[in-house]
């Protein structure tokens, strides 16, 4: 008597089918909407990622669920890198200096260098109208992540910084927005000039936050 096939690896294999689906179907939305949101049909997006329109529509609902799903997978893997930046560079045994200027370094080459951060900011522009205040949003984040060890610095007595959150949009315009002004910014690693400019940056934000005790 033939013994009865497991539903178990039955499901995981719809499972995956069905997660490889959807991230065709993102994957092919990603690159169709950087050309402009209102260009983009869901019939294109099914075709570019070889399913039907039904299954766009089962697995997303609409056209504009697609778009809010790939940015929230762009923001996602910017989040992550900059929450990596901060746990792995920015440590408690470790001179201030010398953590936030690794961390601006990390995070000018690395998340803000990403393909992901690009996908975000031409979202931000392609998108449709209605939603481009939340796709900006979400670029800002990344300085929450920052203001959240700048708080953990200030409780432990190692930066002067009642208002974390301020002090990290700070620390962003002293060291990363003015290294963006580069034409090769994005070079890893920075170029001198770019990295005096982070290096001098840090310093600059340190003279304003001084450390309390490093």
């Amino acid at each position: 008597m033939q013994k009865a096939t497991s539903p178990a690896p039955a499901r995981r294999r719809v499972t995956a089918r069905a997660e490889a689906k959807r991230a065709d179907i993102l994957a092919a939305a990603r690159t169709l909407f950087l050309d402009g949101y209102d260009r983009v049909s869901t019939d294109a997006i099914a075709a570019s990622a070889g399913v039907s329109k039904r299954t766009v529509y089962d697995y997303f609902g609409d056209k504009r669920s697609v778009f809010h799903c790939v940015v929230a997978a762009e923001h996602a893997a910017v989040l992550a890198a900059v929450q990596a930046a901060v746990d792995e560079e920015i440590l408690d045994d470790r001179p201030l200096e010398e953590a936030l200027t690794a961390f601006a370094r990390r995070v000018l080459t690395g998340a803000v260098g990403s393909a992901h951060y690009a996908v975000l900011r031409r979202l931000v522009s392609a998108g449709p109208v209605d939603v481009r205040p939340e796709v900006s949003a979400a670029l800002t984040e990344p300085e929450q992540v920052l203001a959240e060890r700048f708080a953990h610095l200030a409780q432990e007595g190692r930066l002067d910084a009642p208002d974390p959150r301020r002090a990290a949009d700070h620390f962003g315009a002293l060291t990363l927005l003015l290294a963006l002004e580069s034409p090769d910014a994005m070079a890893s690693p920075p170029p001198a000039g770019v990295d005096r400019i982070l290096v001098e940056g840090v310093r600059a934000f340190l003279r304003a936050y001084p450390p309390v005790a490093d």
